[in-house]
């Protein structure tokens, strides 16, 4: 087997590892939660032992691989593989990744934001082949985006360009980010603000028709959970759905106002709930953007969807 390409997706609540061919194709796949709840250092010994793994019960040798991807959900300083924060992982604050990772193995370790790695796969795999740019924007546990511009990812100075889950789309708000600002969209929007969201609707008197058990942890409410209400016409799940809708459409009336880009490409486990929610973000986008949209724009849903983060990891080491 040659041209392989080995890829690491390290997300708030679940981690992949893959192999990929020079088309995109997942060849073999590890996915594990078991990262949760670990430190820092435990995590990168499981995932070094997945690694490990993955090649050798797929006959490959490390020096056969040009190097190891890795996406990882937080602030990333590009040049050095550094976290420098992240909300949706216990600890790794100014956390060496690309060094931890670098001493298991002999072949380059690449490290960079989960959203930028995912963007990447779509633009060479996905919804973003023939365009030179784009944005990609995940809507999952946090909310990030990727910007392709003149076909290369841009990163900006520091390597966090793309934090558009920290952008503040309702400045009075009450909602608290995890980064510690009020009104971010990821308050609004994201999987992890949504057992709030919902909470909040019941205290001011809004009734749910969803079958929750009464010992129900109100911290498990997901948008699996959400997409059930959703289907079976449940007012309040379907209340959150429209509101995260609206809110994501703010986000990306501001993305094109300041990038203009012809294709904005939406992925993340949220995007889910379908075309109710889909038509929820593309109605706020247009009702804001009026006639301001001159050239077209397009608004799609990812192609690779659930495996962008993992193939577009291994697609930083094609660069």
């Amino acid at each position: 087997m040659s041209n392989l390409y080995c890829g690491v997706d390290i997300g708030g609540t679940k981690c992949s590892i893959a192999l990929i061919n020079e088309k995109g194709k997942i060849l073999d796949k590890i996915y594990t939660c078991a990262h949760v709840d670990k430190d820092e250092e435990s995590i990168i010994q499981m995932l070094v032992g997945n690694i490990r793994e993955i090649i050798s019960r797929n006959q490959l040798k490390e020096s056969g691989l040009p190097g190891i991807g890795i996406g990882c959900a937080g602030h990333i300083r590009f040049r050095d593989g550094v976290i420098i924060t992240t909300s949706n992982l216990k600890g790794f604050k100014n956390y060496p990744l690309r060094e931890k990772f670098q001493s298991h193995f002999d072949i380059p370790v690449i490290v960079d934001n989960d959203t930028n790695a995912q963007a990447l796969g779509e633009y060479k795999f996905g919804a973003g082949k023939g365009f030179d740019d784009m944005v990609f924007v995940t809507v999952s546990t946090g909310i990030g985006a990727g910007i392709i511009i003149n076909k290369q990812l841009y990163r900006g100075t520091t390597g966090t360009a793309g934090e558009f889950g920290h952008s503040i789309v309702e400045p009075g708000s009450e909602l608290t980010c995890t980064c510690g600002n009020r009104g971010c969209l990821m308050a609004h929007a994201c999987g992890l603000a949504l057992p709030h969201l919902f909470e909040k609707k019941l205290k001011e008197g809004k009734k749910s028709t969803l079958n929750l058990p009464p010992n129900f942890i109100m911290s498990r409410m997901s948008g699996q959970v959400l997409k059930q209400g959703l289907d079976m016409g449940d007012p309040v799940s379907t209340e959150v759905i429209a509101e995260s809708g609206y809110y994501v459409g703010v986000g990306l009336y501001n993305l094109f106002q300041i990038l203009n880009p012809p294709l904005i490409v939406l992925g993340g486990g949220l995007t889910n709930w379908g075309d109710f929610y889909l038509n929820k973000i593309k109605s706020t986008f247009f009702d804001l953007a009026r006639d301001m949209v001159y050239d077209p724009i397009e608004i799609t849903i990812s192609e690779i969807v659930g495996d962008a983060g993992v193939i577009g990891a291994a697609a930083l080491t094609l660069d």
